[in-house]
């Protein structure tokens, strides 16, 4: 390859070039709670199958869930579910061809992120009740 002169341009596009938008972030948060999402159902059904195992598996899958870690992971969950619905139904919005101006999506964008803490925070409390 013959000898060009880059100057101090980088070699192709990463983070450090584009600006942060809120599009690209929910996005990304999008894909990941459907990753978690799919390790808390691998939880279910392993307290499931725990369950019918006998009271020795179903002890230990309970105390797991039970503990900090357990608790922290059934939380994480409890968002990522929660985030995923709200998120969806944005995107329902857009399917039908609402909402795509800018000022509509960073506040839309915007709502999930504050609703689905809020839905998370009082789903975790009225669970602790």
């Amino acid at each position: 390859m013959p000898n060009v002169n880059r100057g101090d341009r980088p070699l192709s596009p990463h983070l450090q070039i584009y600006q942060y938008q809120i599009t690209w972030v929910l996005s990304i948060l999008h894909r990941a709670t459907g990753c978690a999402l799919v390790v808390a159902a691998a939880l279910i059904v392993w307290w499931f199958f725990a369950a019918a195992s006998g009271p020795e598996a179903f002890a230990t899958a309970d105390a797991f869930l039970s503990g900090p870690i357990g608790g922290f992971v059934l939380l994480g969950s409890l968002f990522a579910l929660c985030y995923h619905f709200l998120n969806g139904v944005r995107h329902l919005f857009w399917d039908a061809g609402y909402g795509f101006s800018m000022a509509s999506v960073t506040a839309t964008g915007w709502a999930v992120v504050v609703g689905s803490l809020a839905m998370t925070f009082f789903l975790w409390l009225a669970a602790q009740m």
